[in-house]
């Protein structure tokens, strides 16, 4: 094994990662959150569903309060919630992508916004179920 042809590969190598670092900069950090916090608001702004499912996040807030809920019971409406909200961007995210890549209608693209949608359904699904099981013993028992 020819050793100095090796450390000649590492330093290559090594010069080849700086000239990447260079080229593919990340933004600062506060530039980081600006993009993601742009995105949480063109969420708002223009996705139908989560409007609706910050009006349910909302009613949740409200009788988490109002039924005075335990800490594990509101982590359990929190999480739910949370889960929901990530589902729906992951599945906008997917649909925004299968737009640009083919506007026209394809089979195959509503294939893949289908199962995206599926995710949200899942999800919605067992926020439903979580709800039920914590506030029926607030409502009535």
């Amino acid at each position: 094994m020819d050793v100095g042809r090796w450390k000649m590969d590492v330093n290559s190598f090594l010069k080849s990662i700086s000239i990447l670092n260079l080229i593919m900069r990340k933004p600062p950090i506060h530039k980081s959150f600006e993009n993601a916090f742009n995105g949480l608001w063109l969420m708002i702004k223009s996705e139908r569903n989560f409007q609706l499912e910050l009006l349910a996040f909302a009613v949740n807030v409200f009788l988490i309060f109002y039924l005075k809920l335990s800490s594990v019971d509101t982590i359990l409406i929190l999480i739910v919630s949370f889960g929901i909200f990530a589902a729906e961007i992951f599945n906008t995210a997917i649909e925004k992508i299968c737009d640009i890549i083919q506007p026209d209608f394809d089979k195959r693209i509503g294939f893949v916004k289908d199962i995206a949608a599926g995710a949200v359904i899942l999800m919605a699904i067992l926020s439903v179920v979580v709800g039920i099981l914590v506030y029926w013993k607030y409502i009535f028992i």
